[in-house]
């Protein structure tokens, strides 16, 4: 059988261990950043920007950007013409999902929004460097990519805006 149509994605046709590893693995960095996310009184009591969307919006809006993550990863898996390439896309993959999640923790977990802010930085730029690696594997991949790095634009901006209403941070506001 050929490379290419051994690699090529066929959901009945039995190819379901890069659907059940991605699906497991954005499974795994959601739940984990959804688990230190906790909006209490401390987030409440920040000064947030009038056009921030409502926090209801958050969590249907990441559950989209992850299962097109997972496609996105899925598709690009299929694509790797070797075992090299699919090692890099992977690696890249676990990057991102280190910058993702180290954005939750620093932001909600230890109260250090301008902390995170400096995580997006690494963030977005493993989000482009996924988009330019999976625009060469499939391009379809990398489009599926585009709504994860406009809303890290956009969570970004916001988290500026943030810091810029509520600074500083760190000892003197542990209890704010």
């Amino acid at each position: 059988m050929a490379a290419g149509a051994r690699r090529q994605m066929t959901i009945f046709g039995g190819h379901w261990e890069p659907i059940l590893i991605a699906a497991g693995c954005a499974t795994l960095v959601a739940g984990a950043g959804g688990a230190v996310s906790t909006i209490g009184p401390w987030y409440k009591s920040l000064r947030k920007p009038t056009w921030q969307p409502p926090n209801w919006l958050f969590g249907p809006a990441w559950t989209l950007i992850f299962a097109l993550i997972t496609a996105s990863g899925v598709i690009g898996w299929e694509a790797t013409p070797n075992a090299a390439s699919a090692a890099w896309l992977l690696s890249l993959f676990g990057i991102n999902a280190i910058a993702n999640f180290a954005w939750s923790y620093l932001f909600f977990s230890r109260r250090r929004p301008d902390w995170a802010l400096l995580d997006i930085a690494p963030l977005w730029l493993s989000i482009l460097a996924l988009i330019v690696t999976l625009a060469f594997l499939a391009k379809i991949a990398a489009l599926l990519m585009l709504p994860y790095l406009m809303w890290v634009s956009f969570a970004g901006y916001l988290n500026y805006v943030i810091v810029r209403l509520n600074a500083p941070f760190g000892a003197s506001t542990e209890g704010r």
